[in-house]
C-alpha cells in the first residue's frame, strides 16, 4: 500500500479524488433520475425514458472531445464556468419541462456535462511522476466502480420516498457542486517540466492521433460495452430463474471484486498490456453464462471483477501517456466519449443476442466484444511502426498498450 500512500500525499490528490468521487457518483446516476422522473411523474413508458437517456449520453458522447479542446486552449475555469452553468439550469428546470423539450434539453446538457472524468485524468498525469501513475490511475478507477455501485442505488431509494423532481434537484445540486468545488480546487493540467498551453504549441492531430492512440480508444470502448452488457446479461439470467430481485447482489459482487482487482493492480511492480487485462476480462465473462441461479452467477462474475478495474485504469494511463501536453484535454475528450458509446451500444447489441438465444448468449456477446476489442487493439499496437510523442521526458513505457517484449 506504500504507493497508494504516497499517490495521497501528493499536494492536492486527495481533495481532488474526493470532488470527483462525489461529482461522478451524482454523473452515474443522473440517468436514473431522468428515468424515474419520466416514469413516475410523467406517468410515461420506459421506452420514453429510454429516449432522454439515450439523448443525455449522446450529447456526452459528443460534447467530451470539444470541452477537452476548449479546456486546452481557455482553461480549467473557463470551461467549468461554460458547463456549471447550464447544469444549474437544466436541472432546476426538469421537473416544469413537457417531454418534447426535456428530450432537447437532455442532449443540450449532455452536451456541455461538467468534464469530471477527463480533468481528474488530466490532473493526475500532471501531478504524479511516472512511477506513481499506475497506482493514480488504479485509484481513479475504484472510485468510478463506488460510484457506479453507489449512484443510481441512491437515486432509486430517495425516489421511492421523495418526488422524482426532488431527486433531480438533488442529482443536479452534487453534479454543480463537483464541478464549483474542482475549480476552487484549480488542479494543475500541465506538469511543471512541460509546455504552455498555447494554440501554437499544439501538435496536429495526427501526429498523436495514430494507431497507439486508436488502440487506447478502441479497447476503452470494447471494456464498456463489455460491462454495459454484463449488467444486462446478469437480469436476464435471473430472471429467467425467477430470482431477479438478486439482481442487485451480483452486480455489488462485480463492484466489489472491481475495487479489490484495482487495488491489488496499482501495487503490482510491473504494469500488464491493456489488450492483454481486455482479453482475459473478455474470457472470463462468457463462462458466467453457464450459472442459473444466483448463489453461482455471484460466484462466476468474480474473476470478471477482478480484472474490470485494472483495465480501465491502464487505458487512463495510455491515453495521458501517449498524449502531449498541450491536446491531452482532447485526448482524455475522447477517452471518455468512447466509454460512452461503449456503454450506449452495449446493452442493446447483448440485448439482441439474448432475444435470440437465451440469457446465456448475453455472457457470450459481451465477452466475445472485448475480446474483439482487445484483439483490434493488439494488432494497431503492432502496426505502429514509429513511437508516439513522449508528452513529458520521462520515457514511455511502450507495454502500456503493445505487447511486453
Amino acid at each position: 500500500m506504500t504507493s497508494f500512500r504516497q499517490v495521497l500525499a501528493v499536494p492536492g490528490m486527495t481533495p481532488l479524488l474526493g470532488i470527483s468521487l462525489l461529482a461522478r457518483t451524482a454523473i452515474t446516476a443522473d440517468v436514473t433520475a431522468l428515468t424515474m422522473y419520466v416514469v413516475l411523474a410523467l406517468d410515461m413508458s420506459y421506452a420514453a425514458a429510454g429516449g432522454v437517456a439515450a439523448a443525455l449520453t449522446a450529447g456526452v458522447a459528443l460534447g467530451g472531445p470539444l470541452l477537452g479542446r476548449m479546456i486546452d486552449r481557455r482553461g480549467l475555469r473557463t470551461v467549468l464556468l461554460a458547463t456549471v452553468v447550464p447544469q444549474i439550469v437544466f436541472w432546476l428546470t426538469v421537473p416544469v419541462l413537457p417531454y418534447a423539450i426535456l428530450l432537447g434539453a437532455s442532449f443540450a446538457a449532455g452536451l456541455l456535462m461538467v468534464p469530471v472524468q477527463p480533468v481528474t485524468r488530466q490532473a493526475i498525469a500532471a501531478m504524479t511522476t511516472a512511477g506513481q501513475r499506475r497506482a493514480a490511475f488504479a485509484l481513479e478507477a475504484v472510485a468510478g466502480e463506488l460510484s457506479y455501485m453507489v449512484g443510481p442505488a441512491v437515486v432509486i431509494l430517495c425516489a421511492a420516498t421523495l418526488s422524482p423532481g426532488v431527486v433531480a434537484w438533488g442529482v443536479g445540486a452534487a453534479i454543480v457542486a463537483g464541478g464549483a468545488g474542482i475549480a476552487l480546487l484549480d488542479p494543475p493540467l500541465r506538469a511543471e517540466d512541460e509546455a504552455g498551453g498555447d494554440a501554437a504549441d499544439r501538435p496536429r492531430r495526427r501526429e498523436w492521433l495514430g494507431t497507439r492512440m486508436a488502440a487506447v480508444l478502441t479497447m476503452g470502448f470494447g471494456a464498456t460495452m463489455l460491462l454495459a452488457g454484463i449488467d444486462l446479461a446478469i437480469i436476464a439470467t435471473l430472471e429467467e430463474a425467477g430470482q431477479v430481485s438478486w439482481a442487485a447482489m451480483v452486480v455489488a459482487v462485480l463492484g466489489v471484486t472491481s475495487v479489490v482487482g484495482g487495488l491489488v493492480y496499482g501495487t503490482l511492480a510491473r504494469p500488464l498490456p491493456t489488450w492483454l487485462l481486455l482479453g482475459l476480462l473478455g474470457l472470463a465473462t462468457v463462462p458466467a453464462g453457464l450459472a442459473r441461479d444466483w448463489p453461482w452467477l455471484c460466484a462466476a462474475v468474480i474473476a470478471a471483477g477482478l480484472l474490470t478495474a485494472p483495465t480501465l485504469s491502464t487505458i487512463s494511463d495510455a491515453v495521458s501517456r501517449l498524449a502531449p501536453a498541450g491536446v491531452r484535454g482532447e485526448a482524455t475528450g475522447l477517452q471518455s466519449s468512447a466509454l460512452s458509446a461503449g456503454f450506449a451500444l452495449g446493452s442493446p447489441v447483448v440485448g439482441v443476442a439474448i432475444d435470440a438465444s437465451v440469457p446465456a448468449g448475453g455472457f457470450a456477446a459481451a465477452g466475445l466484444a472485448g475480446l474483439l476489442a482487445a484483439l483490434t487493439g493488439y494488432l494497431l499496437s503492432r502496426r505502429s511502426s514509429a513511437p508516439a510523442p513522449s508528452p513529458s521526458p520521462t520515457p514511455e513505457p511502450r507495454d502500456a498498450v503493445a505487447p511486453t517484449p
